[in-house]
């Protein structure tokens, strides 16, 4: 059964509003989208230090044999300006194999956790450009060449609280996704109707609304990012997603004269920072949109950020959506057993293998 025209028309609606509220906090900042040349970095900025065990999983991802493959890889640097100011200008690691023939292959964006940078994602990069993908990866806002400091990301977000200008917790990278998929589609390299997007965690999140309000990203894979967040405030289940970015509560509570965190604070937060987060914009009526292009959700079945309790909604909903849409094989959602909030090697693996089959093809 096809999807109904009314349908089409409420996603539609939906995908303007949620428009309309990244163009709210940029009106007189918007300028035509321009590219200017960039370096490698020789010292990435991590706000938070990561693990050795943090890089297994991508270190695992799944690569072609390609005989001296640094050797073969072309690397680009360079920023996309995609507003004025500071934040607007964007910095791009992109690997693809060097192609004596050129010629339009599919591409994939990939978005980093929250405190790490794109040069995170390298392992990631290399091992789908053996196969053949050209690879990008971005900073976040506030995030790698974005900040000075290990705490540029929650001053960014407690300002976006006082002020109410900024959404850098997810909205504002948003905006510079939706300007990535503008430059992407003007590559002579690129594919533009097998353009991937996949991240972790924060660029879960990121993956998930990028390609809601953007249907050019046309496979989508977030993994350890979706989540329920209008249930979880009805639910008391919001510590671990607070606790990620605590400074900023704990500042608004104070602010609003509480003794101690509680849903009000988080409901005044996400209104602020991230106007529709845990409403209209939110997993169970979001999701659903995405279809029918193939969506692989990855998740911890006990993940405290991303409750799969909180899921079921959304899960239901998507599910429902693919149906009517005659791709019920476009969906999938693996809560892997015992995982908390954490990348694994397995999920490395099933998005891997989800890329290949719908993307590479």
């Amino acid at each position: 059964m096809a999807a109904s025209a009314t349908d089409a028309d409420a996603g539609a609606g939906l995908r303007s509003e949620f428009l309309q509220v990244l163009l709210s906090r940029r009106r007189d900042l918007q300028v035509p989208l321009s590219v200017e040349q960039g370096s490698p970095v020789k010292d990435p900025m991590y706000q938070n230090p990561p693990s050795t065990m943090e890089a297994n999983p991508m270190e695992s991802c799944p690569s072609k044999d390609v005989e001296n493959l640094r050797e073969k890889l072309v690397e680009e640097n360079f920023y996309l300006i995609t507003e004025l100011g500071e934040q607007g200008r964007v910095p791009v690691l992109l690997l693809k194999l060097d192609d004596p023939v050129p010629r339009r292959k599919p591409a994939i964006v990939f978005l980093h956790s929250s405190y790490k940078c794109k040069e995170w994602l390298r392992p990631l990069l290399e091992a789908y450009a053996s196969k053949g993908y050209v690879c990008v990866a971005i900073d976040s806002r506030y995030h790698g060449e974005r900040a000075s400091n290990e705490t540029t990301y929650i001053e960014a977000l407690k300002s976006a609280w006082r002020n109410g200008d900024t959404m850098p917790f997810i909205f504002d990278t948003v905006w510079d996704l939706v300007k990535l998929g503008d430059y992407l589609g003007e590559r002579e390299d690129v594919d533009p109707s097998r353009v991937g997007i996949t991240g972790e965690s924060l660029g879960g999140m990121h993956a998930w609304f990028a390609a809601f309000v953007d249907t050019r990203y046309s496979v989508v894979v977030p993994i350890i990012g979706v989540q329920g967040f209008r249930w979880a405030i009805d639910n008391n289940k919001w510590l671990a997603r607070v606790n990620s970015i605590r400074p900023l509560f704990e500042e608004a509570g104070i602010d609003l004269g509480k003794s101690e965190l509680d849903t009000e604070v988080v409901e005044k937060v996400w209104e602020k920072i991230a106007p529709g987060l845990d409403s209209q914009f939110d997993a169970p009526y979001s999701l659903p949109l995405l279809a029918p292009r193939p969506l692989l959700l990855l998740n911890g079945a006990e993940d405290p950020h991303c409750p799969i309790s909180g899921l079921g909604e959304a899960i239901s909903k998507t599910a429902k959506a693919y149906e009517e849409s005659g791709c019920a094989e476009k969906f999938m959602f693996i809560a892997e057993p015992g995982v908390g909030h954490k990348i694994t090697i397995d999920m490395v693996k099933a998005a891997s293998e989800w890329f290949d089959r719908f993307l590479h093809a």
